[in-house]
């Protein structure tokens, strides 16, 4: 370990749109209760993904979009998918709930680091355009796309799937002048964008950065996809609040849902000048990605060395972990993997150490999961309390993990280690210590 302590970083405001609870009073309250957001979905017809079910944002719709939460983004709603929307959604709300005030020279200083899933746009989109460039034999072609297909597409139409156009209505948004970076790693994004934002202020490039996360796998496509490679769990004669299962014995798979987190971060100099409430303290980040020649994915090695770099870059030791909030999605595969690698980082403490999965509460938004987690931790320990896995009943001989479960654990322990990783090897890590 170095001498010299590494410079932490101030979170001054959460911003939040889940299917628990749109804005951080109505998320706390229904960690609260334990109450999920995982049910019936009516974003698209059909019956995927199975049961048809997931973590929909039910009051995320398009009045309550216009009136309240893009108000002052309604002219630009028109070039917004729904996964661009809820990302600007909740930067805004996080921007209000740090009071950030900053003038001409000031915002020169203020960054954006926004991670997004790849974002498709629903058939009924392309289909007129697919139909007009057809032969005669009723196949499209590209030699009819020229001047049949394409009049049929809306002119702005790619600016509302680019995976980096959350940072651009973020910045604009709040007129941030500084490094604009976007990410596209799926679970894994979450803890990148605020682990990259501490780099960049770490560096003097910034004294202070919007970081968060969007995403949405309840799309007619996405769902599609998702029932096929994912491993997806049916209610089968379940309540769908009941079938997410993380480090169960009895999971049977995951839960697709949809969201978004953001965090305002600040240089402590900044933030204790304004005399801003801090919430917590980013302290370290680690990250990889582990693949064989075959493409597939390492997840449990990929963590272990995400966990390693974290811890380093935190110079701190394992046992100081007060608990981790865990990917835990209810993969039997990656759930495993994922506790073999907190056993072979924390060796014994690793099965003392407090662990739990919010997924349960809002399904999995991919890329917008990790951001939603690791508030969900920090408007716990503004408590004292580590919020449970909901349906966690049955502990799992591959899971021998101390699994937080019925009613949330009292802690005065206040560091706690986020982590995420997805199916193809990709995993990060973040040391954060709440207030």
């Amino acid at each position: 370990m170095n001498d010299v302590a590494p410079q932490r970083i101030a979170i001054t405001g959460l911003g939040v749109v889940s299917a628990c609870g749109i804005g951080i009073a109505n998320f706390e309250a229904s960690l609260n209760q334990g109450r999920s957001g995982i049910g019936p979905i009516d974003l698209f017809p059909g019956e995927v993904p199975p049961g048809h079910i997931g973590g929909q944002c039910h009051d995320f719709n398009d009045e309550s979009i216009k009136k309240n939460y893009l108000k002052a983004q309604r002219k630009s709603i028109k070039v917004m998918c729904r996964d661009i929307q809820l990302g600007v959604a909740a930067a805004a709300m996080a921007l209000e709930h740090s009071e950030l005030k900053l003038n001409e020279t000031e915002r020169a200083r203020l960054g954006v680091e926004f991670g997004a899933d790849l974002m498709l746009s629903n058939p009924d989109v392309l289909s007129p355009a697919a139909f007009a460039s057809r032969d005669e034999t009723g196949i499209p072609t590209d030699t009819n796309w020229g001047n049949r297909g394409l009049p049929q597409m809306e002119p702005l139409w790619l600016l509302k799937y680019l995976p980096n156009m959350p940072a651009c209505h973020i910045s604009i948004h709040a007129d941030a002048r500084g490094p604009s970076n976007s990410l596209t790693l799926e679970e894994a994004s979450g803890n990148q964008t605020i682990g990259e934002s501490l780099r960049i202020i770490r560096r003097g490039q910034a004294d202070a950065m919007i970081a968060g996360t969007t995403g949405t796998r309840l799309h007619i496509v996405k769902s599609i996809n998702y029932t096929n490679l994912h491993e997806l769990a049916s209610p089968d004669s379940l309540a769908p609040e009941k079938v997410l299962k993380p480090f169960d014995k009895h999971r049977a798979g995951e839960v697709v849902g949809e969201g978004s987190g953001a965090l305002i971060l600040e240089k402590p100099d900044l933030a204790l000048a304004r005399n801003a409430r801090i919430y917590g303290w980013v302290c370290g980040i680690g990250s990889s990605c582990v693949r064989n020649r075959h493409q597939q994915g390492n997840a449990r090695q990929a963590l272990v060395n995400a966990i390693h770099a974290a811890l380093r870059s935190a110079q701190i030791e394992p046992i100081q972990i007060g608990h981790i909030n865990a990917n835990g999605c209810g993969s039997r595969k990656l759930d495993a993997e994922e506790a073999a690698a907190i056993l072979e980082v924390f060796g014994d403490y690793g099965r003392e150490v407090p662990v739990t999965s919010l997924k349960p509460h809002f399904g999995n938004c991919g890329s917008g999961a990790g951001t939603i987690e690791l508030i969900g931790s920090i408007v716990g320990l503004k408590n004292g309390l580590i919020y449970p896995t909901l349906n966690y009943e049955t502990p799992d001989p591959e899971c021998p993990l101390n699994v937080v479960h019925g009613a949330a654990l009292k802690t005065d322990r206040k560091l706690f280690l986020n982590v995420n990783v997805t199916r193809n090897g990709q995993a990060s890590a973040l040391v954060v210590e709440a207030n």
